[in-house]
């Protein structure tokens, strides 16, 4: 070899020594080694189903939306940003991006997430305002102003709501409605920032794009992206999807990955009805 090479402090004799870059330290004839390589991140959206659970795991044993996943995604140091519950479904972003992840999570950061909430009853101008105004739940929280629009009503006792929050209060929005008297029949995240769920099926994940990693990460305060890499391009058999959205259809900017096979899930317009 041309020159003495310690690995981790250790003198190494042979050619082709493999090492890791961002974890091994290299030595050549006495000067360190700095490798311009730039650990790459993962970034998903997934649609959350109802019934499941935003945690690795579950002491009830309750499914959680990491079981949904195939297992050709890699683990390790990924989280979701954010929470919904086990009721909710909707939008949720993954990643092993743990500054863009801490950032959007941070009370300090009001990136607006938006919610079609379907509620029972009809909604007035007076409960679309004093929730604009920022209401105090009755546990003595004070909220932001949430912006509220009537989209639609369903039939004479049904109407779905558009809310758009920039807050992180715990059943945020299922505390709003019971404090302003509303039977909550439905709950979905359509949007976090810049990103959209769009047609994107239930139990489905897709990459985002690199514009789309831009954007969230400028939507969060933060500068240039670093590397993304797509998952793998195999895919395990989906859940149900024959729910209909509660939002309008969108074309999905990637082709959406199928995830796990489970149950169908039973809550959905139809079944409100009843």
């Amino acid at each position: 070899m041309a020159g003495k090479v310690v690995v981790n402090g250790v003198l190494s004799r042979e050619p082709g020594v493999r090492i890791d870059p961002f974890r091994d330290d290299v030595v050549v004839d006495g000067q360190k080694v700095a490798f311009s390589v730039q650990k790459t991140h993962i970034y998903l959206v997934f649609h959350k189903p109802v019934q499941t659970v935003t945690t690795a795991s579950d002491p009830q044993g309750r499914p959680t939306v990491f079981d949904l996943l195939p297992s050709d995604i890699p683990r390790q140091g990924l989280f979701t940003v954010g929470r919904l519950d086990f009721y909710s479904e909707g939008l949720l972003l993954f990643t092993d991006d743990g500054e863009l992840t801490h950032r959007l999570t941070h009370p300090s950061t009001h990136v607006p997430k938006i919610y079609h909430v379907l509620v029972r009853g009809q909604v007035g101008e007076d409960t679309l305002a004093a929730m604009g105004q920022g209401m105090r739940l009755a546990e003595g929280e004070l909220l932001a102003p949430v912006a509220a629009t009537v989209l639609h009503r369903e039939s004479p006792d049904r109407t779905l709501l558009s809310l758009r929050l920039i807050q992180g209060v715990n059943r945020q929005i299922r505390r709003m409605c019971r404090d302003l008297g509303l039977t909550l029949l439905r709950l979905v995240r359509v949007a976090q920032g810049p990103i959209e769920l769009g047609d994107l099926p239930r139990g489905t994940f897709r990459p985002l794009t690199l514009e789309e990693v831009s954007a969230l990460r400028a939507a969060a305060g933060l500068g240039p992206v670093p590397n993304a890499s797509n998952p793998p391009s195999s895919a395990s058999p989906s859940r149900d999807d024959r729910r209909p959205q509660a939002t309008p259809p969108r074309a999905p900017r990637n082709h959406p990955r199928r995830a796990s096979s489970q149950s169908s899930v039973k809550t959905d317009y139809q079944k409100t009805k009843k």
